[in-house]
């Protein structure tokens, strides 16, 4: 099969990532940029989509110029451009889509439109140690928590999935209730560690459900809860607060996936999103495995959040396993919401 390079572009919330990729000898990552929108909309404790928008518009091309700078390559030898087609804020998915079809016209070259957690799915494949398919896979983000079986390229079925918030969605909501800052989830993580565990006992909900989803509003409640009963917090009551959360997510997060797996009769898991950073979830995740030998897989940890590296990679599998060939640039939609398992 003949070499490709792709583009790869994302911009579906707050991060505008840009990378460049290549088929050629197995596959590698030439060059990757990234800007963070997170001092931004600290102050404003969430995404201001408006902002997110504007944003990803002034960082298209200088990350584009970086990405091609530290590549040594030129937009003349680009054989496609890849972008995050959905789900995410539309106005933050229109600027990237536009952004390469645009490019893509004015180069001849075909654009291929990216699930963005097919991105993360297929990222753990950019490491150093690699699965191979077929394998399970758990994707934790601040807007997705979901177990899939993952056989091949666009080969996706749903094995279970959240019936509320996302474990990423808990953390950050978590965070608030806490008086931490945006992003919680990170903020969260770091104040557990302080935590004594076993002080404070959270519920884990649906982890005797005798299904594979999940749902995390009622542990946000719970937290909410002892809150209010304790009404002023110490520094400790809300590290001992943190860790409880954190523990009973993490506890139904590897319950979960490890029983996915059993469930499927593979032996590979693998654990992407945001979600997928919390170095407790990968702890518990790898004690638990090594027991049921059971092979886990994660991204680096700095593809772990929305990155172009993932697009350009799931792009070019897409294109030269047939099953996203690249259509011509020109017209194009965004899909805000859009399951994975329909692309």
């Amino acid at each position: 099969m003949t070499p490709m390079l792709v583009l790869g572009i994302e911009s579906s919330c707050d991060e505008t990532g840009m990378a460049l990729y290549s088929s050629d000898a197995g596959g590698v990552l030439l060059a990757h940029a990234l800007h963070s929108q997170v001092s931004m909309h600290a102050d404003y404790g969430g995404v201001v989509p408006e902002l997110a928008s504007r944003d990803h518009i002034r960082r298209v091309v200088p990350l584009l110029r970086k990405v091609l700078a530290d590549s040594g390559r030129s937009l003349a030898e680009l054989d496609a451009v890849a972008y995050t087609q959905g789900p995410g804020l539309a106005g933050a998915l229109l600027v990237g889509a536009a952004f390469a079809e645009a490019l893509a016209t004015a180069l001849g070259v075909p654009t291929i439109p990216v699930h963005h957690l097919e991105g993360h799915l297929l990222s753990p494949l950019l490491s150093s140690r690699p699965p191979s398919f077929p394998f399970v896979a758990l994707l934790v983000s601040g807007g997705n928590s979901q177990l899939m079986r993952v056989s091949g390229i666009g080969e996706y079925e749903l094995m279970g999935e959240t019936l509320d918030d996302a474990a990423g969605e808990a953390f950050d909501k978590t965070a608030k209730l806490l008086g931490l800052g945006y992003p919680g989830g990170p903020a969260l993580a770091a104040l557990a560690d302080s935590g004594r565990p076993g002080q404070v006992k959270l519920p884990r909900p649906m982890l005797q459900s005798g299904n594979l989803d999940f749902s995390f509003s009622g542990l946000k409640t719970a937290v909410l809860t002892r809150v209010r009963e304790l009404v002023t917090l110490s520094d400790q009551q809300r590290a001992d607060i943190a860790r409880g959360f954190q523990d009973a997510i993490v506890d139904v997060l590897v319950s979960k996936a490890l029983r996915a797996v059993k469930v499927s009769g593979l032996k590979q898991l693998v654990v992407a999103g945001g979600v997928g950073a919390n170095r407790e979830l990968r702890r518990q995740l790898d004690a638990q495995a090594a027991r049921a030998r059971i092979a886990v897989f994660y991204p680096e940890f700095e593809f772990c959040t929305d990155n172009g590296a993932m697009i350009a990679l799931a792009g070019a599998l897409r294109f030269q396993a047939g099953g996203a060939c690249g259509k011509p640039a020109g017209a194009f939609a965004v899909r805000p919401r859009w399951p994975l398992t329909t692309s």
